[in-house]
């Protein structure tokens, strides 16, 4: 592309003409939300892989909202609890909001079940090892 032989004479001055940036087609936009879909399914299965991070969701599930301490923190040191809980937050399998000294944990059912139709049921339909 020849910039200077496209350029052209507007109002009396040279103004240059610049070939314009087309829009993506709706292809590549349906295929980049898939794919952003996609890879958010990626980050939720793997973050529910772990049995440890698989029973806090469950214990979440069962209640509106809990502490850490609720979830089953004397069972796990305060360090890997954090771990596990950052990587459940970074999937957006937990919802966080402090109340004074305490972090209060909430599993976002709705909008889980808005991305992800039926992944929760199946997943809680299946008996946990105890």
């Amino acid at each position: 592309w020849n910039y200077e032989a496209a350029s052209k004479a507007v109002n009396g001055r040279r103004t240059l003409w610049r070939p314009m940036a087309r829009a993506p087609s709706r292809k590549a936009t349906k295929a980049a939300a898939s794919a952003a879909t996609v890879r958010d399914l990626e980050r939720v299965l793997s973050a529910l892989g772990d049995p440890v991070r698989l029973a806090l969701v469950r214990n979440l599930a069962k209640g509106d909202e809990l502490s850490c301490r609720e979830l089953g923190g004397e069972s796990l040191p305060k360090a890997t609890l954090s771990r596990h809980m950052a990587v459940l937050r970074e999937a957006g399998l937990v919802e966080t909001r402090k109340l004074g000294p305490c972090t209060m944990n909430r599993l976002p059912r709705a909008e889980l079940d808005a991305r992800f139709p039926g992944l929760l049921d199946a997943i809680f339909r299946v008996p946990a090892d105890e």
